[in-house]
């Protein structure tokens, strides 16, 4: 589908017969990219724009969004948690939830990538810009693609105004002027969040980074944007 639409993607390796059963993992077959790094901001926009553009493939339905996914999964099993926390966190999400069911409208929806960063989108050494980790392609509203890169703005202090006022001219659109802003900006900050809580165990300095991520969500650390940073 998307292929045929012209926009450059990973490829599934043809002429192979998969998924492949490994001790009960199922094991699947793509195509090398050739030698790339991560996308410009300019350029993720440039592919978001053509992404959201796209109509739904006609001969298979794309899932709904899952904005929550794996979320309580993460801070039922995050392994340095209080029970306070964790009983915060879990309170938060149910609150998020409710906020999520009632989105006012925006941009048309369609297709999304689910998870644009621009670490799954990735340019190569001829300009050319792909789209990969698609796990989390889906049917939404094309905000929750573009909040990814808001967020560093606003919440995480990794994008500076200049950069994200290059990204919003490039795609057309500022997604923090949008009255849903906020709800899909706190989801994607709990999101991140518990993706550090769930890895805490792995580093003193993963640790640190999630208590501190925790601590900017409950309020303890000021106001944004919080400078949180990758730890791996």
């Amino acid at each position: 589908w998307l292929e045929r639409a012209g926009l450059p993607a990973v490829r599934a390796l043809a002429g192979v017969e998969q998924p492949v059963d490994v001790d009960g993992v199922p094991v699947t077959f793509w195509r090398a990219l050739p030698p790339h790094r991560e996308a410009a901001d300019r350029q993720l926009a440039g592919a978001l724009r053509r992404l959201h553009a796209l109509d739904p493939p006609g001969d298979f339905a794309l899932p709904e969004l899952a904005p929550f996914v794996r979320v309580r999964d993460r801070i039922e099993a995050a392994p340095t948690v209080s029970a306070a926390d964790r009983a915060w966190l879990l309170g938060y999400l149910a609150d998020l939830e409710a906020r999520y069911a009632e989105l006012p409208g925006g941009l048309p929806a369609g297709v999304v990538h689910g998870d644009a960063w621009a670490g799954n989108v990735v340019a190569d050494d001829d300009g050319s810009v792909w789209l990969v980790d698609l796990e989390r392609f889906s049917a939404g509203p094309p905000e929750w693609d573009l909040v990814s890169t808001a967020v560093r703005m606003t919440s995480f202090g990794t994008l500076d105004a200049a950069g994200y006022a290059e990204f919003c001219a490039a795609y057309g659109h500022d997604v923090t002027c949008w009255a849903g802003f906020e709800t899909l900006r706190d989801i994607r900050e709990l999101r991140a969040c518990s993706y550090m809580l769930q890895h805490a165990g792995r580093s003193a300095a993963a640790r640190a980074e999630a208590q501190w991520r925790l601590s900017c969500l409950r309020g303890r650390s000021g106001d944004r944007p919080w400078n949180w940073r990758r730890v791996f």
